[in-house]
C-alpha cells in the first residue's frame, strides 16, 4: 500500500504534560503567573494533560487565553464555583491541610455530575446477574467497551464528559482488563450489531494491546460494525504517521475491514484548526487508505467553537480530508458545564447557520444532539404557532427502540441548555414523556 510510505520526520516521540510542568509551559509560551496557578488549582479536581504537539502546532500564543484550542485543554478561572475556588485556593497553601484538601477536592467532584445520564445506575450490563466490568448497553444495538489500558487520552479536552475517567478514582472509572466478558456478553446478545470502543481514547494503547482487544471481536459473526472512539488526529496523528507501530496499527485497521466488517473510526473534532496541519491530514489519509470508515462529531462548546463560521468551516474541512460530518452535540451536563454550555436556542441558530453555508454532501451532519438519559434527543428547529413558541424535539436513538423518529415538542426557552430544563408540550405522548422525564 503506498500510502504506508512514510515521507515525516520519524524521529518526534510522543511526550506529556500534566500539573507538574506548569512552570516549563510557561517558560517556554509566557503563560501569565495567575494563569500558572488556576491550572493548579482546577487540576487537582478536574484532570489537566497536553503534549508537545499541541503545544506548538495548535495553540496560539499569542491569543491565550482567548485561542480557542487554549480553552479547549488548558483549565480556566471559572470552570469551577467562586466558593470553590477559594476553597482550594486556601487549602492549598498549606501542607499541613492535606487530608482537608483531599476531601473538599472528592466533595467537589461529588457535585459535578461524574456520570450523566444515568450511566452508572442504567447502562451497565449484566451477565448471569453479575455486572460486567468495562461496558455499557444502552441503545439495542451497541455496546460500549472500555478496555483497561486505554483509558487515558493524548491530550484532555477541559469539558470532556468522561472526565471521571481520569482522576485516578477506581469507582467512578469503567474499565475492563480483557474482552473475555465482552465476548461472552456479545455471544448471549446476538441483537448486538456494533460495538463501540472508547475511553479515554483506544489509540494510546500500543497496536499489540489494541489488537488483543479488537481481534477477539472477529470471532463474533453477529458484529458487522467495530467503532473506534478517538481524538488521536486532532491530538496526536503521529499515531498513523510517525509512531513506532503506525504502520501495524494501520494493517490491523485492514485486517478488521478485510473480515467483512465496517470499521468506523470516530474521529472527535472540535475546531478547524485541528484539520489545518499536514500530519493531521496525511494521518486521514493513511486510516482511509485500509478501508475504514471516519467520522467526524464534536459538541457544541462556549468559547471554544461556539460560532456557526467555525461549525461550517470545520464540517468543510472534515469533508475535503474525506471525513464524514456526523454529530454536533450539545455539551454534557457534567464537569464544568456552566463555564461551556450554550443555550438550546443559541445552539439551534448556529447549527442551522452552518448548515446553510455548506455543499449537499457535507449535510449529513445532524444537530444539536442532546446524549441524555432516554437517549440522542435532536432539537430539529423552532416553531412559533398560535399556541406559543416551541423547540421541535425527536429521538435519534432512544433505550426503547419503539419511540427512534418520533417527533415532540417543547415550550421554548431563551436559557434552557439541556432537556431536563425543558416543560414538554401537553401533546406530548405519555411513553415519550416518561422516557424523557424519567418516570
Amino acid at each position: 500500500m503506498s500510502l504506508l510510505t512514510l515521507e515525516f520526520p520519524t524521529t518526534e516521540r510522543f511526550k506529556a504534560f500534566g500539573p507538574r510542568h506548569i512552570d516549563e509551559i510557561a517558560s517556554r509560551y509566557g503563560l501569565p503567573a495567575h494563569l500558572q496557578e488556576t491550572v493548579r488549582m482546577i487540576s487537582q479536581v478536574l484532570p489537566f494533560r497536553v503534549n508537545e504537539y499541541v503545544l506548538s502546532s495548535l495553540i496560539d500564543w499569542t491569543d491565550i487565553p482567548n485561542d480557542p484550542i487554549f480553552q479547549l485543554v488548558f483549565p480556566q478561572p471559572g470552570m469551577l464555583s467562586i466558593e470553590d475556588e477559594k476553597r482550594l485556593s486556601v487549602l492549598s497553601g498549606d501542607p499541613a491541610n492535606k487530608l482537608q484538601l483531599r476531601e473538599t477536592v472528592q466533595d467537589i467532584r461529588s457535585r459535578l455530575n461524574p456520570h450523566p445520564s444515568g450511566q452508572k445506575e442504567l447502562n451497565v450490563p449484566r451477565l448471569n446477574g453479575v455486572e460486567l466490568a468495562g461496558m455499557q448497553h444502552k441503545y439495542r444495538e451497541t455496546v460500549l467497551y472500555f478496555p483497561g489500558q486505554g483509558q487515558t487520552c493524548h491530550a484532555y479536552c477541559t469539558y470532556c464528559f468522561r472526565w471521571a475517567q481520569f482522576v485516578g478514582d477506581a469507582d467512578l472509572k469503567f474499565a475492563a482488563p480483557d474482552p473475555s466478558q465482552l465476548v461472552e456478553y456479545l455471544k448471549a446478545h446476538p441483537q448486538v450489531t456494533d460495538v463501540l470502543v472508547t475511553g479515554g481514547d483506544p489509540m494510546v494503547m500500543s497496536t499489540e494491546r489494541l489488537r488483543s482487544h479488537l481481534e477477539p471481536l472477529l470471532a463474533i459473526d453477529t458484529v458487522r460494525t467495530i467503532r473506534i472512539g478517538t481524538k488521536s488526529v486532532a491530538y496526536w496523528p503521529q499515531r498513523f504517521v510517525t509512531d513506532q507501530d503506525a504502520d501495524e496499527v494501520l494493517w490491523l485497521f485492514e485486517k478488521i475491514v478485510d473480515s467483512g466488517r465496517n470499521l468506523a473510526v470516530m474521529g472527535h473534532f472540535s475546531h478547524p484548526r485541528e484539520l489545518e496541519t499536514d500530519i493531521a491530514r496525511r494521518a486521514l489519509q493513511r486510516i482511509r487508505s485500509t478501508g475504514a470508515l471516519v467520522y467526524g462529531q464534536a459538541p457544541l462548546i462556549g468559547r471554544v467553537n461556539d460560532d456557526a463560521d467555525a461549525w461550517a468551516e470545520l464540517w468543510r474541512r472534515e469533508l475535503g480530508a474525506g471525513v464524514v460530518p456526523y454529530y454536533m452535540f450539545v455539551e454534557r451536563d457534567t464537569g464544568p458545564h456552566d463555564y461551556f454550555k450554550v443555550p438550546l436556542a443559541q445552539a439551534v441558530g448556529i447549527f442551522q447557520a452552518a448548515y446553510r453555508q455548506l455543499p449537499g454532501l457535507a449535510r449529513t451532519v445532524r444537530g444539536p444532539v442532546m446524549s441524555a438519559k432516554p437517549g440522542k434527543v435532536a432539537v430539529d428547529g423552532i416553531e412559533d404557532t398560535p399556541q406559543g413558541k416551541f423547540f421541535q424535539l425527536r429521538l435519534l436513538q432512544a433505550r426503547d427502540p419503539e419511540l427512534v423518529g418520533r417527533p415532540f415538542r417543547a415550550h421554548f426557552s431563551e436559557t434552557a441548555s439541556w432537556v431536563d430544563e425543558l416543560e414538554l408540550a401537553d401533546t406530548t405522548p405519555a411513553d415519550i414523556r416518561a422516557a424523557v422525564q424519567g418516570t
